[in-house]
Formats: C-alpha cells, sequence, structure tokens
C-alpha cells in the first residue's frame, strides 16, 4: 500500500514561486512511491483547514511548499499529532527549513528529505494559543519584521537588511519587564528574542545555542548600543558572534512573560500580538522531516 502524504502550496506565494517549486518537487515524490494529495490552500484560513483535515485524515507527513508562513499555518495543526511536518522552501527568510536542515535553493534536494523520511520529534514554543518553531522577536528585531512584511520590493534577504536600516533611523531604547521563570527583571533594551530555535529573518541567529528538543526556551537581550555599533555588529548575527558582546545577556528558561509598551511581537515571521505576551515550551509537540 502506498505511503500518503500531503503536499501544500499557496499558489500566490512569491507570485507562482511556489507553484513552480511544487511541480519540480512532485516527480520526486511520486517516484518514491507515495500517494501524494496535492492541495492549495489561497488563504490563511483555507491553507489551516486543509491543514487541519489532513490530521484528522491520518496522514503520514504533510509537506508544505512556500515560506514560513505556510510552515507556522501547518503547526497549528499538526502539533500534538502523530502527523510530521516536510518543507520545500519557495519562501524569504526559509528559517523553518534551515532549523531542520533542508536545503533552501534546491527544490529536488528538499524533497530527497521527504523522500528520506528521518523524523525527529522536536518542542515547540507557544505564546497564548500560537506554537512557533523559530523566535519570537519583540523589539527593534519585531520593528523590522513589521516594516519587511509591508515592503514589496526587494525579495530575499536583502528586504529584512533594507527594512533595518530604515528602522534604525527612529528606534530608541525601551523599557522591558521580563518574568523569567518566576524570577522578575526589569531592564532597557533594544530588543528580547525568545528562540526555540537559533534563527530568524533569513539567518539573523539571534538566539545562538537554541536546541529544537532540550525543553527549554532561550532568551536573548540585547542591552541599548548607540546606532552606530549597532550597524558594525549586525553581520555578527549571521554568523552567531555576537554573544560575544557585552550589550548581550542570555537565559533559559521554561516560560517567559516579556512586557514592552507599544511592540507587536512576531514569531515564525508572523505577527502574533502585542506585548505583554507568556510563551511556553512546550516539549517534543512536533515531529518534523529533518536533512542528514
Amino acid at each position: 500500500m502506498a505511503r500518503q502524504i500531503a503536499l501544500l502550496t499557496n499558489p500566490a506565494s512569491g507570485k507562482g514561486r511556489a507553484r513552480r517549486t511544487a511541480a519540480i518537487a512532485l516527480p520526486r515524490l511520486h517516484e518514491a512511491g507515495f500517494e501524494v494529495r496535492q492541495l492549495e490552500g489561497r488563504d490563511a484560513d483555507e491553507a489551516a483547514e486543509l491543514a487541519r483535515g489532513v490530521v484528522k485524515d491520518g496522514l503520514e507527513a504533510l509537506v508544505v511548499c512556500g515560506g514560513d508562513g505556510l510552515a507556522h499555518i501547518a503547526v497549528q495543526a499538526l502539533a500534538g499529532s502523530e502527523t510530521a511536518l516536510g518543507v520545500i522552501p519557495s519562501g524569504t527568510g526559509n528559517d523553518v527549513a534551515r532549523c531542520l536542515r533542508v536545503p533552501r535553493h534546491d527544490p529536488q534536494a528538499a524533497a530527497d528529505v521527504v523522500v528520506a523520511s528521518r523524523v525527529r520529534e522536536i518542542d515547540l514554543a507557544r505564546a497564548g494559543d500560537t506554537y512557533f518553531v523559530t523566535v519570537l522577536a519583540a523589539g527593534f528585531d519585531s520593528k523590522v519584521n513589521e516594516r519587511a512584511n509591508a515592503m514589496v520590493w526587494p525579495q530575499g534577504q536583502m528586504r529584512y537588511n533594507l527594512a533595518t536600516l530604515a528602522e534604525l533611523r527612529v528606534f530608541e531604547p525601551l523599557p522591558y519587564c521580563l518574568e523569567l521563570d518566576g524570577s522578575q527583571r526589569s531592564v532597557e533594551a533594544m530588543l528580547v528574542a525568545v528562540g526555540n530555535g537559533p534563527s530568524f529573518g533569513g539567518g539573523l541567529r539571534i538566539t545562538e545555542g537554541a536546541e529544537l528538543d532540550d525543553g527549554l526556551l532561550d532568551v536573548v537581550v540585547i542591552h541599548p548600543m548607540t546606532k552606530a555599533k549597532l550597524v558594525r555588529v549586525y553581520p555578527k548575527l549571521f554568523r552567531g558572534t555576537h554573544v560575544t558582546l557585552p550589550e548581550y545577556e542570555h537565559h533559559r528558561v521554561r516560560e517567559v512573560t516579556v512586557t514592552a509598551p507599544g511592540i507587536t511581537a512576531y514569531a515564525d515571521g508572523e505577527r502574533i500580538g502585542p506585548l505583554p505576551l507568556t510563551v511556553t515550551a512546550v516539549p517534543r509537540a512536533l515531529k518534523v522531516l529533518v536533512g542528514p
């Protein structure tokens, strides 16, 4: 009996890029003997409904062909189920694919990860009723995310770079109240990031060292620095070497509440909601297909 999986695509994503990527990956899945249920979610609500249907029908995996946003939608349905998440990336940031060691620029190689079917159980983070895989941004980083999402040009990482420079001109440090596993702390900071995984924003390794299966959240605080210094250290975020900065502070906790005025939090690149938010680690909540 053929193994049954679903391939979920947003046909409008990237001006049709996701649909083209799916067309490249699909023959590999068929050649491997999978029975593939092809699904197209034209908006977030339809994609979420389709994902829930895949779980209800007990399919082996739901493979999303899109970016972090589509993966985020799928995770809400898959959390706690026996259906695994697979990713064939065709988005802007692709940090979920990065976390799962899935090739980001070769659809056939990404399909080979699905074919190999290496299943791993990973943690999720939960903010309110919403799960996320990567990082919750709550500060300068979320302001950048909000600005980048409003931009129509350019595509890819350059969009985040330009949004960072634009936001830098107007941003000032924020007063935060943090509750870290019940211990309260007040700080002034450029940002607070809560990581289940290590990166966001197309490979910015803000929560460097975060592990997907340690049952903990990595909370990073970046204390105030001059705007000139922030520009100089920005490249360090791609390498994770910002951890040596004196302005860097790091905590590992099971739960954190983050409060700051006027900030809307983002996670997996998606708008989560205004602060305050409580984020909780949910161990081994998601089955995923990972690369070697």
